[in-house]
């Protein structure tokens, strides 16, 4: 075990052996092996944005099988995925990388504008899959928050017992928010923070912009003049907010965009301190050599 890896696990001194060697074990796989960064393949997109949506661009994706492979493929630290498209390949591919197995979605047939997602997986799931850690999805800033803050406590608190990892996905949304207020530094901040305080061992937040929602925020962040720009130093207050750096946190890729602009912001991610990225549609959206070109690309910036 590398010195960095060992480092990143002292952070977790309070959880159990088994949830500290799950994270060894995303850790120590693929090719940002020992170097304590992190590339994910996440595919929850056919159930949060629907199939068409989601693989029509590249219909061999509608293969769950083709997600393990382009995931081993490309040697990405893990592979993340809901109940259904793990159970399509987790025999087949047991062993062979460590899965996240997503608890709770939220489906856009019904798409609130204070979602709540569904618990669609459980605990006793993950387990009988093999699976190294659980996702699960909150919503700050949404009317139902202290629901979901609830639920992933008491199965945060399940899963951790039986020595999985958590992985929280911390996406701002909600009535009260305006849109560009979702992505926003000081809402992103926030949220990191919320992830942190719920006992998230590895956080998912999205990349955020230079935006300020709150007002009394900006008083804030004005006083302790908080540097805005550029990306590399958003990035850097987020990885603050997270127990000044003592979690992991990675970032989304969000929708398709040019392999020119993805590499900007994960060089930008790098500079910033961040831990890596969880690159779904910017993955499987593209044919399979291009997308394992691009993921080379990604880890090796990540690797320095």
């Amino acid at each position: 075990m590398t010195k960095r890896v060992r480092e990143i696990l002292s952070w977790y001194e309070s959880e159990n052996a088994g949830v500290r060697s799950n994270l060894a074990r995303m850790m120590n796989h693929g090719k940002l092996a020992g170097t304590g960064k992190f590339v994910i393949l996440p595919v929850d997109q056919g159930f949060e944005h629907g199939p068409a949506r989601s693989f029509a661009i590249n219909p061999p994706a509608y293969d769950p099988r083709y997600h393990f492979q382009l995931a081993l493929d490309a040697g990405c630290n893990a592979y993340a995925a809901p109940l259904g498209f793990i159970e399509a390949g987790a025999a087949e591919y047991a062993g062979e990388i460590p899965l996240i197995l997503k608890l709770n979605n939220h489906a856009v047939l019904h798409d609130e504008k204070d979602p709540v997602s569904a618990v669609t997986g459980s605990v006793k799931d993950a387990l009988k899959l093999g699976c190294a850690a659980v996702g699960f999805t909150i919503y700050p800033g949404s009317a139902g928050e202290k629901t979901m803050y609830q639920e992933l406590r008491e199965i945060g608190a399940e899963a951790k017992a039986h020595g999985l990892a958590l992985v929280v996905w911390s996406y701002p949304r909600g009535s009260s928010l305006s849109k560009q207020g979702e992505t926003a530094l000081d809402v992103v901040a926030y949220a990191a923070q919320i992830a942190a305080q719920l006992g998230a061992n590895i956080i998912k937040v999205k990349p955020p912009t230079a935006a300020i929602e709150q007002p009394e925020a900006k008083k804030a962040y004005d006083a302790a003049k908080v540097h805005l720009e550029p990306l590399s130093a958003r990035v850097k207050h987020i990885i603050q907010a997270a127990f000044d750096g003592r979690r992991i946190v990675i970032f989304s890729g969000g929708p398709r965009e040019s392999d020119d602009q993805l590499i900007s912001d994960v060089r930008e991610i790098h500079a910033g301190g961040g831990f890596g990225s969880i690159i779904g549609r910017n993955s499987f959206q593209r044919p399979k050599e291009q997308a394992l070109k691009l993921l080379n690309t990604i880890m090796d910036i990540y690797k320095g």
